[in-house]
């Protein structure tokens, strides 16, 4: 698979740094209109633990740009409204912080963290504007194409609905990213496989995927339900095993955009050796060249 690092200097010419902004929107599935407390595995913070806070758009931006001075000396950034549902709100509103956004010069591409039940005729209709401005990437949290797993996260939609709204952003042009847990509980390595292999069969591919480690976080229904029957979760040898096979079944043309995730040390339960994440990339990068020598070296994602 593609280099996401490569990837983004060979499409914009330059290095480019993901900024984790707000865009101050909740969720259907946390407001009553689907559900009440989001996925068993949703934090409190909605998946958005390293987001910024929602001050206006411009002080969110320089103040995120402060924080990653020390890790890279990128002038462009990709605009990553991650937690909640960024598609889930007063339209207008979201018309507007997003056009600001994307109009900035150092703004390379928007980044929007959605579900497949929340994109409107408006809000479609919305992201081909912007896409005419710059990039438009939508991440779409399917998780697993399971409905029994589905059922018990409370994801609250159905694996046909994923599938309309993927059709539907192709069509018009927007760049697709699919995230994905894997060691969901009750899921075997085959289920997880399975879901890799029908992100691969998907027509045309996505653009990008998102692997990572199921996180067991404090205050979720997840931590609930593991503290009262724990299930188990792979060490990080089998992972990096897992994620080697992931990668062997994803599409050439599909980037990689991460292999594991952040869990926040103050409320990560387990598994704990995802606190390490360097040497959790590490390792998973020593799989991957293990298995395909002639790839090179590099960080396929974060």
């Amino acid at each position: 698979m593609k280099n996401l690092s490569n990837a983004l200097k060979e499409r914009f010419g330059e290095k480019v740094y993901r900024l984790s902004l707000s865009s101050g929107c909740s969720c259907p599935n946390r407001d009553g209109t689907l559900g009440y407390g989001g996925c068993t595995f949703c934090s409190e913070g909605g998946s958005g633990e390293f987001a910024a806070d929602p001050a206006p758009i411009e002080v969110q931006i320089e103040e995120a740009k402060k924080r990653i001075r020390s890790k890279t000396d990128a002038k462009k950034f990709i605009a990553y409204f991650q937690a909640y549902t960024n598609t889930y709100g007063d339209l207008e509103r979201l018309r507007k912080l997003y056009r600001e956004t994307v109009l900035r010069d150092d703004s390379a591409a928007i980044s929007l963290g959605t579900r497949p039940d929340c994109l409107s005729e408006g809000v479609m209709g919305m992201l081909c504007e912007l896409r005419e401005i710059k990039p438009v990437w939508i991440e779409l949290g399917l998780q697993t194409i399971h409905e029994k797993t589905a059922e018990r996260i409370r994801r609250g939609y159905r694996l046909p609905v994923f599938e309309e709204a993927y059709e539907a952003l192709k069509r018009a042009g927007i760049e697709v990213i699919i995230h994905v847990i894997l060691n969901l509980p009750g899921e075997t390595r085959e289920d997880m496989l399975d879901t890799m292999r029908y992100l691969s069969a998907l027509q045309p591919h996505p653009d990008g995927v998102k692997l990572q480690m199921l996180q067991i976080l404090k205050g979720t229904a997840m931590a609930e339900e593991y503290a009262r029957e724990p299930f188990p979760l792979m060490d990080l040898e089998a992972y990096a095993d897992l994620i080697a096979e992931c990668v062997s079944i994803l599409p050439e043309d599909t980037v990689l955009h991460r292999m594991t995730g952040d869990g926040p040390r103050k409320s990560l339960i387990a598994p704990l050796w995802c606190l390490n994440k360097k040497h959790v990339l590490n390792t998973l990068n020593r799989r991957l060249q293990n298995q395909n020598p002639e790839s090179g070296s590099g960080n396929p994602g974060c």
